[in-house]
């Protein structure tokens, strides 16, 4: 029986060989994160490991061989302590805060954007020019499903998410002559801490048993009703890092349900 899998797809003999390369994901703790970090140091990949909590930093750098970096990205001067000579960088820091626009405070607004707008933003400017030089990268940024739709009382990172689609587009567009693919892979709800405390809290504000919140209020525009896991993610992330995805960048790859399309 032959396989129905295109091939260069994750999981395949074409699966991307890392060798020789440096990684660094950001939010690399827990979740996504780690299971990139994961995932790409599977492949071969040195991976630097950046995270604001610095013992779950240094339990995935001693999972994968890395090496930990614990980094609050809010802070501009902290990423200068971080390593330039990346090849492969997975932007995946994120955090939420969920309340109506006239109470949403405007210092939490913009925490987020310096997490996931502002330091993805400097994190490029100290990576790219070693990318360059080697006529090689791949710069993979972890959106959302909230990078092209909104909801409603999730005004910081809606916005944040979109302003990262559009910052993957122009350094795809800027990359292109030097070997560098710039893209996002945009998922729905993953099975992550930041998703469960969402559910905590939707639990308790909806007096709802946590299985109807997730297949109620989190999935109800999904047709797939289930969380999507770290590992799908990652997998996602890997195959943009691989031999057969030279030609993809600028793009937003959805991992969600088929949210987007209803």
């Amino acid at each position: 029986m032959t396989s129905d899998i295109p091939p260069g797809f994750p999981g395949t003999a074409a699966a991307a060989d890392l060798a020789g390369r440096t990684a660094l994901v950001t939010g690399a703790g827990s979740g996504i994160g780690r299971a990139c970090a994961t995932a790409l140091a599977a492949a071969g990949a040195r991976v630097h490991v950046v995270d604001v909590d610095g013992a779950a930093a240094a339990s995935v750098a001693e999972e994968t061989g890395g090496r930990a970096h614990v980094v609050d990205l809010a802070r501009a001067a902290a990423i200068d302590g971080l390593p330039a000579d990346i090849d492969v960088l997975v932007n995946n820091a994120g955090l939420q805060h969920v309340a109506p626009l006239p109470d949403f405070p405007p210092d939490r607004f913009e925490h987020l954007q310096r997490v996931m707008v502002h330091a993805p933003f400097l994190l490029l400017r100290r990576v790219l020019p070693h990318m360059y030089a080697r006529g090689w990268g791949r710069v993979v940024n972890i959106s959302s499903v909230h990078g092209v739709r909104a909801s409603a009382f999730k005004a910081g990172y809606v916005t944040a998410k979109h302003a990262l689609e559009g910052l993957s587009k122009a350094t795809a567009v800027e990359g292109a002559p030097h070997g560098v693919t710039s893209n996002c892979v945009s998922p729905g709800y993953v099975r992550t801490p930041l998703v469960e405390r969402q559910i905590e809290a939707q639990a308790a504000a909806h007096g709802l048993d946590p299985d109807r919140v997730v297949g109620e209020v989190l999935l109800g525009r999904s047709a797939v009703k289930r969380l999507i896991e770290p590992e799908e993610v990652a997998d996602a992330v890997l195959w943009l890092c691989g031999p057969r995805t030279g030609f993809v960048t600028g793009a937003s790859i959805p991992l969600d349900g088929g949210w987007t399309a209803t």
